[in-house]
């Protein structure tokens, strides 16, 4: 396993995040168990999990799984960085969502009884929410750091601005701010290279990027389809747009050698700014084939046909001005 420090932090996490979205959703408890473990055994040590996670509106499924993993030996959560989120409905109340202090202190308690656990190391806000003042925000997060219940903050579904004034303002706090960023990012989705990326590089915001197979669609699903395996509508809706390219795609993996999927996130490990693509394994073998990633490497021809196949978004304003 490769390790990488998080954003400007001196945290040192794997190189790829264990993501626990399928956790009692998809998931069961016994096989979440089981790829926790061998998560563990791989050298991977960055778990992420949100209070929203395992289908069930309030009830915080996925954490109460971690937890009672965690439970289970003692010794495991000195072993892992532990993240989660705040922001989404956790109730029907109208206080029981976005990023109130009211709501973040809440939040983060019931975090913790679920996981079992006096701390989280990594606590993100979920979602932007312009609503809500950064004073007030940064003090709720400030207050949980006194208390040692947190001990970074990080932030998701960010805009680049949103970045930056999170930051400003956590620094005219004396806070260290953010010291991460989930973003959606993969081949297909490359939006975030206009100005999340840069201003992520200028402030020491390390990217975690969320759906790196965009959701199956760089998987190896046209092989999929062949098989017979099923696929989700969303999938097959994209294709019926984007079918060429990623007819390209699949060819380029061929030629290279190498599985889709694997390909996929080797392309976002070599990527400036990425610390740890989250991966979201449904099973052990998916999980165990993931780490073939550290061993690809591409020549600049194979990037350059990358970039043919998925064109860079283009960093701002160079993208759409002089």
């Amino acid at each position: 396993m490769q390790y990488k420090k998080l954003g400007r932090s001196g945290l040192m996490v794997s190189r790829l995040c264990l993501g626990t979205m399928n956790f009692g959703a998809f998931t069961s408890e016994k096989e979440s168990f089981e790829i926790m473990n061998r998560a563990l055994e791989l050298g991977i040590n960055f778990f992420d999990t949100a209070n929203v996670y395992g289908g069930k509106k309030g009830e915080g499924i996925t954490e109460k799984i971690i937890g009672r993993w965690l439970e289970e030996n003692s010794e495991r959560r000195d072993k892992i960085v532990l993240a989660s989120k705040v922001y989404g409905a956790m109730g029907d109340g109208i206080n029981e969502k976005y990023l109130s202090a009211y709501h973040i202190k809440k939040a983060c308690e019931d975090s913790l009884k679920r996981l079992k656990t006096d701390h989280i190391d990594l606590y993100q806000m979920h979602h932007i929410h312009r609503d809500t003042p950064w004073d007030e925000i940064w003090q709720a997060m400030e207050q949980l750091i006194r208390e040692g219940k947190i001990i970074y903050v990080g932030s998701s579904n960010f805009a680049g601005w949103d970045i930056a004034t999170a930051n400003e303002e956590a620094r005219n706090r004396n806070m260290l701010g953010l010291i991460s960023e989930q973003s959606k990012y993969n081949l297909f989705n490359r939006k975030i290279e206009h100005e999340v990326v840069p201003s992520c590089k200028y402030y020491g915001v390390g990217i975690v990027p969320w759906s790196p197979l965009e959701g199956g669609l760089l998987g190896g699903v046209l092989k999929g389809l062949k098989e017979g395996r099923r696929n989700s509508e969303e999938i097959i809706n994209k294709l019926k747009n984007n079918r060429e390219q990623i007819e390209k795609w699949e060819i380029f993996c061929d030629e290279l050698g190498e599985e889709p999927a694997n390909t996929a996130l080797a392309w976002l490990l070599s990527k400036p700014g990425v610390t740890s693509p989250i991966i979201g394994p449904r099973t052990i073998q998916q999980l165990e084939a993931s780490q073939r990633a550290f061993t690809i490497n591409f020549s600049e021809e194979s990037l350059s046909k990358l970039d043919a196949i998925f064109p860079p978004a283009g960093e701002s304003p160079q993208y759409y001005a002089w």
